[in-house]
């Protein structure tokens, strides 16, 4: 009987500790969903937790000191009321999400970025389109570009470079050959329009832009021709004189090409485009005077303005970390009136130090010259423009 009773009470004594003990047992974590790398886009994927969706996330940091004009007077220097000089900043988001479906790969992409401007700041959406196979929907580069230039391009252009909301469906046929169809938002395209000796905008959105275009890529290097269908659809009224309405549908068509080489120190590649429009100057450059018009009404009816363009560039990669670009650009304005008549052609240069990959710097010098038609009342021209660049992509 004693016996048992000290058997009973060890195993009490022995019980209590060991149930508190086991109580305090950590316990087990919930298992951890590690970010796994995604290799099927290329670099720097990797999966989004918990989907088999895969995301790349990149970034750009730009600041730039900039010569405003300081060629003939009246030049921004002598206007007591333009900046001389501006000094800019500016941050780049990239974000790329990419899915594989059965119907190809299903792809979200965003660019967005935000400017300081001496004390002004600014917010832009460059792009952010849907992409499912063929299919492209949203905002991003107008399929009507071609040669997009080699050099900053920092104050003024010499080719075509406009983003636009847009429908495209691209057929790929191989070797490097393709064929796009678009619709494009017509106010990215849309210029100012001349109307009983002044200027006036467009009136409401009626029929977006058509665009086609056949384009091949290949070793040697790319090339493509393309054509556009733009309205032109003025305001109602100008200095109260009526402009009847009447709407004009404005084309324009354009081919380019760009070769790559080698055997000249780090080689290099080069680039010419051609373009001619009637009613649709907005294909011809994004460079434009502030003078271009799409069309010129006389308040009875209207002639489209025509205008051609030729432009181009050379890159040359001088060392393994610096490159030169040169490039320019001829363009002519026939503006359905001698008043609206005007030729500009301009010229950039500029030398690309990279001292650590995506880490790029050095300075830029452009130059342009407009010649205005007598009638115009505009005196002509020649307008210089400097700049040096900081840029990190990441």
């Amino acid at each position: 009987m004693r016996l048992k009773f000290l058997c009973i009470t060890l195993s009490a004594c022995f019980s209590a500790p060991l149930a508190s003990f086991a109580a305090d047992l950590p316990v087990a974590p919930e298992p951890v969903d590690y970010v796994r790398i995604c290799d099927a886009y290329g670099a720097r994927f990797y999966y989004i937790p918990g989907t088999e969706t895969c995301l790349r996330v990149g970034g750009r940091v730009r600041t730039e000191f900039r010569v405003r004009n300081f060629g003939d007077a009246e030049n921004a220097w002598g206007d007591r009321d333009s900046d001389g000089y501006q000094w800019r900043s500016r941050g780049y988001l990239y974000l790329d999400a990419r899915t594989s479906t059965e119907f190809g790969t299903l792809r979200a992409y965003i660019e967005s970025y935000i400017t300081q401007t001496n004390d002004t700041t600014a917010t832009s959406v460059d792009h952010a389109y849907i992409q499912w196979g063929g299919l492209l929907a949203g905002r991003s580069q107008s399929n009507f570009d071609f040669f997009k230039g080699y050099a900053y391009d920092a104050q003024i252009e010499s080719y075509s470079d406009r983003k636009a909301n847009q429908a495209a469906y691209t057929f790929v046929f191989g070797n490097g050959f393709n064929a796009t169809l678009a619709v494009e938002d017509n106010p990215a395209r849309a210029t100012s329009l001349g109307l009983n000796g002044g200027t006036v905008g467009y009136g409401g959105t009626r029929l977006p832009d058509f665009i086609g275009v056949l384009a091949i890529s290949q070793g040697w290097g790319k090339a493509q021709i393309m054509g556009a269908l733009h309205q032109v659809y003025p305001n109602a009224t100008y200095n109260g004189v009526t402009g009847n309405g009447e709407d004009v549908l404005g084309w324009a068509v354009g081919a380019g090409v760009e070769v790559n080489f080698g055997g000249v120190l780090n080689g290099g590649s080069v680039a010419l485009q051609a373009s001619y429009t009637d009613g649709a100057s907005g294909f011809g450059t994004t460079g434009w005077n502030s003078r271009i018009t799409d069309a010129v009404w006389d308040g009875n009816s209207a002639e489209t303005t025509k205008t051609l363009n030729i432009f181009g560039g050379v890159r040359l990669g001088l060392t393994d970390t610096v490159t030169a670009n040169v490039e320019g650009g001829y363009h002519n304005a026939d503006g359905g009136t001698t008043a609206y008549d005007f030729t500009q052609w301009s010229a950039t240069a500029n030398v690309v130090w990279e001292p650590v990959p995506g880490f790029i710097m050095g300075p830029e010098l452009q130059y342009r010259d407009l010649d205005f038609n007598q009638s115009s009342g505009i005196s002509d021209a020649s307008e210089i423009y400097g700049t040096f660049r900081l840029q990190r992509t990441f």
